[in-house]
């Protein structure tokens, strides 16, 4: 058995979620080569090397590859899926966009966001917002695998694996870059935090998620919101944690006038401690919290932000 893991990284940076998805595909078992594709990569790629486990690194830097279109890479995984009995890839937007394609050009059934590997050919991922796990079993020669990464711990460093060039390049001819709009902001990303505090429907208006910030600034934190809270038009998408947005698992997540919808629990439920701030008592969120406190938001927050 062998195994492709694309890697994840962004501004020459290896991601950490690299890191969690080659320690679900040590699970499988055989070798593995991780592939990063993209442009000035020389630090990620020495990143990669120094993950246990891994026994290549490939890299295929050329400008073709700068922006990880998942037209281009997707063709380039593809020319290089031969020999290889799984294809591992992280299921962030990057790997959501690229592994359905190369599943579909493999004509491969992909097997999406998965938790926990049983074995080299049966996965375990969730269904019904999480609330049933189904295990998985395929029959493919070659398995394109989705990994939900906050279910994986950080692969351990202190390996020296070789690293090699790519030099096939693909450049396919019917997509091409027109522009990268980001949010700016000084904190952590969601799905990188170790800290997250999220506000919900609870919050009422925009202006109060405010009231999030100062405790947010002392804690490092990065700020998250409810689908309710997003559709309502509090806050932007990019901030939404759950089923529908962002998966998340901190070590620690503050849910903030959050009742606790299952597509919400759905997207942090992993998190290692979880702390509930809701007025009401029996709000669904006080049922997955590890400490819940039933009070009006607007008298806690403040309290809360004094005291730290």
């Amino acid at each position: 058995m062998k195994t492709l893991v694309i890697a994840e990284h962004e501004y020459g940076q290896l991601k950490p979620e690299t890191a969690k998805t080659i320690t679900a595909a040590t699970k499988v078992g055989g070798d593995i080569d991780v592939l990063i594709m993209g442009e000035n990569l020389s630090d990620a790629a020495n990143a990669a090397s120094s993950i246990d486990g891994v026994s290549r690194v490939l890299v295929a830097d050329n400008a073709v590859y700068a922006h990880q279109l998942a037209e281009n890479c997707a063709d380039l995984v593809v020319a290089m899926s031969e020999g290889y009995t799984h294809i591992f890839a992280s299921a962030t937007t990057t790997g959501k966009n690229m592994m359905p394609r190369v599943a579909a050009l493999l004509d491969k059934a992909q097997i999406s966001d998965i938790i926990d590997v049983v074995d080299a050919d049966t996965f375990k991922r969730p269904i019904y917002a999480g609330n049933a796990i189904a295990t998985v079993k395929s029959l493919e020669s070659v398995h394109v695998v989705t990994v939900r990464s906050s279910a994986f711990d950080v692969a351990q460093q202190g390996n020296s694996a070789p690293i090699e060039t790519v030099d096939h390049v693909v450049a396919s001819q019917i997509s091409s870059f027109v522009a990268n709009e980001q949010t700016e902001s000084e904190r952590p990303e969601l799905t990188a935090a170790d800290v997250i505090i999220s506000g919900g429907r609870g919050m009422q208006n925009g202006e109060n998620f405010k009231l999030l910030e100062g405790i947010a600034d002392k804690l490092g934190a990065a700020i998250g919101a409810s689908r309710a809270a997003v559709d309502a038009g509090f806050v932007p998408n990019d901030m939404q944690v759950g089923q529908t947005g962002k998966i998340v698992a901190p070590n620690l997540y503050i849910a903030v006038g959050i009742s606790g919808a299952i597509q919400h629990l759905a997207g942090m439920k992993d998190s290692k401690v979880i702390v509930a701030i809701n007025k009401d008592p029996d709000a669904p969120i006080f049922q997955v919290a590890d400490y819940g406190l039933v009070a009006d938001l607007f008298e806690v927050l403040p309290e809360l932000e004094a005291a730290l």
